[in-house]
């Protein structure tokens, strides 16, 4: 069955035709490598293509399924996996330029699970260095390109997985969320994207940003065609400490149901106060809000702490847990990392042992505030990202100096998903999203298929062609600013720098200097009385 438009379809769409045998994977695999050599000069999405391993899986799965042993829908379709995903024989970079020799032995446990679908290994997806940071100019890879505006940013650290959906270049991919990574970059690029319940996806074979608050999960057009990824990743894992043993329901079948007398707690002085969005972006949301009230929903207003405090946790503890993984390469590397990369993870010097015991006490009283919050409320509406800014405005600082909407699910572990609530003047997506108490993942999937089919925003996509020359991206002056760091914090932190072994040149002790006030500013916050009794939360659980 010949087509000239199969890059459109979702992947529900191009599975239906695979398993009636109208569409040959094979086909597919051809039709969809050809628009990535075509038109991927454009966009970067991909660090490492694996055009021709997809094409002898494919055949593999086209013998499998004319002989009638059909494994499922992921059975002939291409999957790409952010490259932080081990992928055995197949290099799996980091985005880093200390990680462009490492080609892994083994395949990350989600990895496995795909092929065992029938899934087939299409490429490694960009991504901001270790998961972390970006966009960055000097890197081995250039910043990859928004598919709906070609000097625009595609969010991060997903960044190669939102675009190569957006662009039709693959109909799912492979992202993590440590605080918005999946959905930031699903917002951005108008995708769905679906950061699942901390435990429901094993993180065994990824490299990990932060081991308190990661999470590994599906991109794809649709949030059907999420539902599907996540049916063949989702699984308990020894191998991975924050697996445990947990029914797995049928996420496509669960879709269905609607939303009738859904009680839906919006957010919204969030958009309107902590954390303004555009105007387009504010009519966009409360257009979404109708929308569902319109579907059945209960929906009334509400409030969670404020998203600094959420953001103070996941970076006290974030940033010390990367810098744990990374500190050896910081030490005889530095000069290697990109500027944004050390940006975020060389003021964790600044944080101490009580700093970061303190950001897991308070991690842990943040997950009992929500029990009374998820008994009034079924789901939690909040932003998400968008209209996507132009990537040369971007300020590696601005982590440090902006509170995050993204990071609550991630600090309270459970399901969040972005999916698009519509377009600004200029034609850029915007995303909400949809979060939910753990193990709620199917409910957050059901509310978010329900709102995608009446407002149909994830029909429309953007128009690439292979004659548009991408525009220059101008250069930004990104001299680290140290004014604002008096000499007391340029004593302490020089201390502390060399303390964790660092031997930083000028350009990088600055890079430090610039951002040590805002982490110190951070732990401050933190550093509150607390009954002895107290606890941190730790991420252990049983395995059985």
């Amino acid at each position: 069955m010949k087509h000239d438009n199969l890059h459109d379809l979702t992947l529900a769409a191009t599975a239906e035709l695979i398993r009636s045998k109208q569409l040959s994977p094979v086909e597919y695999v051809d039709h969809l490598s050809a628009r990535v050599q075509e038109l991927d000069q454009q966009i970067h999405a991909f660090i490492t293509p694996t055009f021709e391993l997809a094409r002898k899986q494919a055949q593999t799965a086209e013998s499998e399924i004319m002989s009638g042993n059909y494994r499922g829908p992921l059975h002939g379709i291409p999957i790409a996996a952010k490259d932080i995903f081990n992928t055995a024989g197949i290099l799996t970079t980091g985005g880093s330029r200390t990680g462009e020799k490492h080609i892994p032995k083994n395949d990350a446990a989600i990895v496995k699970r795909l092929y065992q679908s029938g899934a087939l290994m299409f490429g490694k997806l960009a991504t901001h260095e270790f998961a972390h940071g970006g966009p960055s100019l000097d890197l081995p890879w250039p910043p990859v390109r928004n598919p709906w505006g070609l000097d625009r940013f595609t969010g991060g650290s997903s960044s190669g997985s939102g675009a190569a959906v957006a662009a039709g270049f693959v109909p799912g991919a492979l992202g993590s969320d440590t605080g918005g990574s999946i959905r930031g970059p699903a917002s951005f690029c108008g995708i769905a994207g679906f950061m699942p319940s901390s435990g429901l996806v094993s993180r065994a074979g990824v490299m990990p940003n932060s081991f308190s608050l990661d999470h590994c999960g599906p991109m794809a057009r649709t949030v059907e065609d999420c539902s599907l990824l996540l049916q063949s990743i989702a699984a308990h894992d020894p191998a991975d400490g924050n697996s445990f043993v947990q029914a797995i329901p049928n996420y496509r079948q669960s879709l269905e149901g609607g939303i009738k007398g859904l009680r839906i707690g919006v957010l919204r002085s969030v958009w309107e106060k902590e954390l303004p969005v555009s105007d387009d972006h504010k009519k966009a949301l409360e257009e979404a809000v109708r929308t569902l009230q319109k579907l059945g929903a209960i929906v009334e207003d509400c409030q969670i702490r404020p998203m600094q405090d959420y953001t103070d946790v996941k970076v006290v503890l974030a940033e010390t847990e990367i810098f744990a993984v990374h500190q050896h390469g910081l030490i005889n590397r530095t000069s290697e990392y990109g500027q944004d990369f050390l940006t975020r993870i060389l003021p964790a010097v600044m944080f101490q042992s009580v700093d970061y015991v303190a950001a897991s006490r308070e991690h842990h009283k943040m997950i009992a505030q929500m029990q009374p919050i998820y008994q009034k409320y079924d789901l939690l509406l909040m932003q998400g990202f968008g209209p996507a800014p132009t990537i040369s405005a971007h300020r590696p600082i601005n982590f440090w100096k902006r509170a995050n909407a993204q990071v609550p699910a991630n600090i309270t572990g459970g399901p969040a998903l972005s999916v698009c609530c519509g377009f600004n003047d200029a034609g850029l997506p915007m995303g909400m999203q949809l979060v939910g108490a753990p193990q709620t993942d199917a409910l957050v999937l059901r509310a978010g298929h329900t709102y995608e089919q009446a407002s149909a925003w994830h029909t429309v996509r953007p128009t690439l062609d292979h004659q548009t020359k991408a525009p220059a991206i101008d250069t930004p002056d990104l001299t680290p600013n140290t004014s604002h760091c008096d000499a007391r914090t340029q004593e302490l932190t020089i201390r502390m720098a060399i303390n964790a072994g660092l031997k930083l040149n000028d350009f990088q002790l600055n890079i430090l200097l610039e951002a040590a006030p805002f982490a110190l500013a951070m732990a401050q916050r933190l550093r509150l009385e607390r009954d002895w009794f107290d606890e941190p939360a730790l991420c252990f659980r049983p395995n059985s």
